[in-house]
């Protein structure tokens, strides 16, 4: 998957789900190099588990890139037990966000960023929205009842059990909260440049409808942002979490997930697959 050296105009350039603790993931990332000296690269969360490896892994990139912008994944929110520190939920999230203002790196707690390169002009708006339990798996109309069908089929995920939602009683809560924070900053925005979301969950419930397993989709993403990209101007969505890359449109908005995955998922795939993205692809 080594990336083959381009020439031209610097690019918008997208990637996720890089789970750097696996070895062969690893040796991916420490090839991943810009195409051109002013490429920007999005990365759509879950860099990794532990705090070390999202560090080397952002740190690297923010190092080759003109810009990395982040959002987080449900993997770097994972409490890992015994690694210090040991953060739960908000105080996790902030870590992070400091080791990433240290690296360079963009966060979603920063401003908007304007890209100017090639399709550009677009600002690039990182998103942490999280999950809320709304995309319900078929037959079930609540929580409860979704997650008890998840758990008699023993496809649960791990979140359930290592990502906490303190100092808020639940994970759907933080999730409303950031929703209702990144309203706030949407209808802030005063100009009509159009918008690139980048997040680690699809904006709408529709991507999830592939998933070998339905019963997961409770863990990717929430109904609430299912009309941003028509509220918007929007001119992409970037996103990763489900671990099958591809490009489909909503409303005439282009959605593309951007994961590498897990080794047992990309081996399998066409080696001519270029793993970091072009966001906006010339027409």
């Amino acid at each position: 998957m080594a990336e083959a050296e381009l020439s031209g105009e610097s690019r918008l350039l997208a990637v996720s789900d890089l789970h750097v603790g696996y070895a062969e993931n690893r040796a991916i990332v420490e090839e991943l190099k810009p195409f051109t000296p002013g490429d920007w690269l999005l990365v759509a969360g879950d860099v990794g588990e532990r705090l070390e490896s999202i560090t080397w892994a952002l740190g690297l990139l923010a190092s080759r890139f003109e810009r990395v912008v982040w959002v987080p994944g449900n993997h770097e929110l994972w409490t890992v037990p015994g690694e210090p520190p040991e953060l739960r939920g908000v105080a996790r999230y902030e870590h992070l966000v400091k080791v990433c203002r240290e690296l360079g790196v963009l966060t979603p707690e920063d401003e908007y960023p304007l890209w100017a390169g090639a399709g550009g002009p677009v600002r690039v708006v990182p998103l942490f929205l999280l999950y809320d339990y709304t995309f319900l798996p078929p037959g079930h109309h609540t929580k409860e009842s979704a997650l008890a069908y998840a758990h008699s089929t023993g496809v649960v995920c791990t979140d359930e059990y290592v990502l906490h939602p303190d100092p808020y009683p639940s994970r759907e809560a933080w999730c409303q909260a950031r929703v209702a924070l990144t309203r706030r900053r949407l209808a802030e925005l005063d100009d009509d440049v159009p918008l690139v979301f980048v997040n680690h969950y699809p904006l709408v419930r529709e991507p999830t409808d592939v998933l070998r397993y339905p019963q997961f989709a409770q863990w990717c993403g929430t109904t609430a942002t299912r009309d941003w990209h028509r509220r918007h101007r929007t001119a992409a969505m970037i996103y990763g979490h489900l671990h099958i890359p591809r490009v489909t449109w909503y409303d005439g908005v282009r959605f593309e997930e951007v994961s590498l995955g897990y080794p047992r998922e990309w081996k399998p795939r066409p080696g001519n697959r270029r793993l970091l993205r072009d966001v906006l692809p010339a027409s």
